[in-house]
């Protein structure tokens, strides 16, 4: 039996559960979750090992979360729209996700098209579908309604949170997957750094710790990363745009700070299965989302290259 392998990109507009369906797939925690849109700003990588079964071929889907599609207004949205294009050019299957608890509306028409426009197959995830446990009714006009499109191979209700129909999209990925090599020893679920990961963590806890505009003007640099044998030592800078937000990030005599750094500190330390040493310092950057040549800065492959050429010379 011939093993299969592919990259299948989970495409959706923010908030639809891109991240909890990787997240669930995979079995472990690779991307950060909140209720804020645009949570996602790279494209994140999961790989799902399926062993040989009897008369199934073992297989290797990498997923590929993506940002959530919208209309980019700032650098940084077309840096994380140019993550999803380019998820989408490589991938041999797309896992178009949509919330049931929203009315369609143009948004899912342009994502529809865009589905369609890559040539690639297509599957519907209708996620969420938990949340209408007290109304299954408003599920069936739904799928009648995407079913009239001849863009989908499939359409499969599932709670991503809930890990509703995982068992029945996991094979029906692996049917539409080519047979190929294994791209990834088994050992390994993601080819993120954990000096990456660091940064999102710290990032999430600004995410659940703050409202309005502050969430969105953030990001998180990683300025240090040295790791023991029994500690490893992080240095990280919280990057906003105004005083005013600093002022929010610190909180009155340092709390909030000290706050999103100890719950971060925890995170890190279950991913790396060593004592962290957290440093997290709070940056004024005016406009850094409108300066392309930040933006850029900010990917972690990048960087990763440039330590690489670096070694190399």
């Amino acid at each position: 039996m011939a093993f299969h392998s592919g990259f299948v990109c989970i495409l959706g507009r923010p908030n639809a559960g891109k991240s909890t369906l990787l997240n669930a797939l995979v079995g472990e925690k690779l991307a950060i979750i909140s209720p804020k849109p645009q949570t996602t700003r790279n494209r994140i990588l999961g790989v799902v090992h399926l062993p040989a079964l009897k008369n199934k071929s073992g297989a290797q889907i990498i997923l590929l979360d993506t940002p959530g599609v919208h209309r980019p207004d700032s650098s940084l949205g077309r840096k994380m729209m140019g993550e999803v294009r380019e998820a989408m050019d490589g991938s041999s299957l797309i896992l178009m996700i949509v919330d049931v608890t929203h009315r369609p509306d143009q948004s899912d028409e342009f994502l529809v098209q865009m589905a369609k426009r890559s040539g690639t197959p297509v599957f519907l995830l209708l996620n969420k579908i938990d949340l209408l446990r007290h109304d299954k009714s408003k599920l069936l006009p739904l799928i009648n309604q995407y079913s009239k499109l001849p863009v989908f191979r499939e359409i499969i209700p599932i709670s991503a949170l809930k890990k509703q129909n995982l068992d029945l999209l996991l094979p029906k990925i692996v049917e539409a997957l080519p047979p190929g090599p294994r791209y990834f020893p088994e050992e390994q679920i993601t080819d993120q750094p954990a000096r990456f990961m660091a940064a999102e963590i710290i990032r999430e806890q600004v995410l659940h710790q703050t409202s309005e505009e502050v969430p969105y003007a953030v990001t998180v640099v990683v300025e240090r990363f040295e790791q023991l044998p029994k500690l490893t030592h992080i240095a990280a800078a919280i990057y906003c745009e105004r005083p005013g937000q600093k002022a929010i990030l610190i909180g009155q005599r340092g709390q909030m700070l000290k706050k999103m750094g100890t719950a971060a500190r925890q995170q890190i330390e279950r991913m790396l299965g060593t004592r962290v040493f957290l440093e997290l310092f709070v940056k004024v950057r005016p406009a850094w989302r409108e300066s392309r040549e930040f933006v850029e800065e900010l990917d972690w492959r990048r960087h990763l290259d440039q330590l690489v050429g670096a070694r190399q010379e």
